[in-house]
C-alpha cells in the first residue's frame, strides 16, 4: 500500500497519546470515587461495574480516528477490478506453415478452435475484430460484438504464402485508430528515396486536417489491446520492430503467441517445400516493447489454456485505486457502533 500525502501519517503519532489520556481518566476517576460513600459508584470505579463494556466504545472510537488519519493521507491500493479493455484485435497467421501438423489436426484448426473457444469466453460487451495475415495484412472482421459474425471469419481462413508480422500489427492499429488513418502503403514507400515516389495519400484527405502524433507512455490504452498468434518468421512487409514501436506509442499493449516448434519443421505447399521456424525472440521483444505478454503453445492443448489465460487477463485487471473513502466508511462505522453502545449502556455519549 501506498500513500499521496505520506506526510499525514504523522498524525498517528497522537493514538498513543490518546491511550495515555484515556488511562489516566479512568485513574483519576477511580481515586475521585473513592472520596464518596455511595458503594455503587466505588465498586464501578475498582472494576467490579460494567467490567470490560466500559472500555469498548472508546477503543472503538480510537479505531474510528486511527481509520480516519489513515483517510486523510490518502491510501492506494492495488485492487483487481473488472477490465475496462472494450475493443481486441486478434490478428492471427494464414500463411501456408500453418498447415503443419505438430499441433494436432494441424496448427491453423487448432488456432481456429482456440479462438473461437476465447470468443466464447469473452464478457458480451467485449468487441472483437481479427486480422488475417500471410505475405499481407487484411481485415477479415471489423470491429464488432456478434460472436457469430467473428466465428464465420475464422472459419473462411485461405492459406497463402509469406508472412507479414509486422503489417499484421500496422493494420491492427488502423482498425483501432482510423481517425489516425495509419496505412501500410505510406509505410512502404517512406523508406524509397525518390521524392516523387506515391505516397498512397487520399486525393480527398487535405493536408491541412491531419494533427501532429503524440506519443503516448507504452501500455497506458487500456481500452483495447492486440493479440498476434503467428507459427513463423517475418518474410516480408513492415519491420516488426518498427511496427511494436507503433503499438507502443500509441500505448497499446501486443500479447503475442507462439505456435508450433522452435527448431523449425519442413513442409510442402503447392509443390514446393520450406523449413518454417518460430522466431520466439522477435515476438518476445513485441510484448516486451509494448508491455504485452508472450505465450509460447506447442500444443493444441497450450494453445487453449493460453486463449484461457488471455481471456482472463483482458477481463480483470489489478489498478492501483485509492481506498480513502473506504476507510471513511470503516471511520464511521465504528464512531456509530461506539456512540450507540455507549449510549445504551450508560445513557451517555462516550
Amino acid at each position: 500500500m501506498s500513500f499521496l500525502w505520506p506526510q499525514f501519517l504523522w498524525l498517528l503519532l497522537a493514538l498513543p497519546l490518546l491511550v495515555l489520556l484515556y488511562w489516566w481518566l479512568q485513574r483519576r476517576r477511580k481515586q475521585t470515587a473513592l472520596r464518596y460513600a455511595n458503594l455503587s459508584i466505588v465498586r464501578e470505579a475498582m472494576g467490579r461495574g460494567p467490567g470490560w463494556r466500559r472500555h469498548l466504545p472508546p477503543l472503538l472510537f480510537l479505531l474510528a480516528i486511527a481509520a480516519m488519519l489513515l483517510a486523510a493521507a490518502r491510501p492506494m491500493a492495488s485492487i483487481t477490478l473488472p477490465s475496462t479493455q472494450q475493443t481486441i484485435i486478434l490478428a492471427m497467421d494464414v500463411s501456408g506453415s500453418m498447415r503443419a501438423e505438430d499441433v494436432q489436426p494441424n496448427r491453423l484448426v487448432a488456432s481456429q478452435n482456440a479462438a473461437k473457444a476465447f470468443l466464447a469466453d469473452l464478457p458480451r460487451h467485449v468487441k472483437v475484430g481479427i486480422v488475417a495475415f500471410a505475405g499481407s495484412a487484411q481485415v477479415v472482421q471489423p470491429v464488432t460484438l456478434s460472436r457469430e459474425d467473428l466465428n464465420a471469419a475464422i472459419d473462411k481462413f485461405q492459406l497463402q504464402r509469406a508472412t507479414a508480422i509486422g503489417s499484421a500489427i500496422v493494420v491492427s492499429l488502423s482498425e483501432l485508430f482510423p481517425q489516425q488513418r495509419i496505412s501500410l502503403t505510406d509505410l512502404t514507400y517512406s523508406r524509397n528515396t525518390d521524392p516523387f515516389a506515391p505516397r498512397g495519400r487520399s486525393l480527398d484527405q487535405p493536408r491541412g486536417e491531419e494533427k501532429p502524433f503524440q506519443p503516448v507512455e507504452p501500455g497506458s490504452y487500456n481500452s483495447a489491446a492486440i493479440i498476434l498468434l503467428t507459427d513463423g518468421q517475418r518474410t516480408t512487409g513492415v519491420d516488426t520492430a518498427e511496427a511494436a514501436k507503433m503499438a507502443a506509442e500509441r500505448g497499446v499493449r501486443v500479447y503475442t503467441v507462439g505456435v508450433g516448434t522452435v527448431e523449425g519443421e519442413v513442409i510442402g505447399f503447392e509443390g514446393w517445400s520450406m523449413r518454417v521456424r518460430l522466431d520466439e525472440d522477435t515476438l518476445k521483444d513485441v510484448a516486451r516493447t509494448t508491455r504485452g505478454e508472450y505465450f509460447y503453445a506447442g500444443t493444441a492443448e497450450n494453445l487453449k489454456q493460453v486463449y484461457q489465460s488471455l481471456s482472463t487477463r483482458l477481463t480483470v485487471e489489478k489498478k492501483e485505486t485509492e481506498v480513502a473513502g473506504l476507510l471513511a466508511l470503516v471511520a464511521s462505522v465504528l464512531a456509530l457502533a461506539a456512540a450507540t453502545l455507549s449510549l445504551l449502556w450508560f445513557n451517555r455519549i462516550l
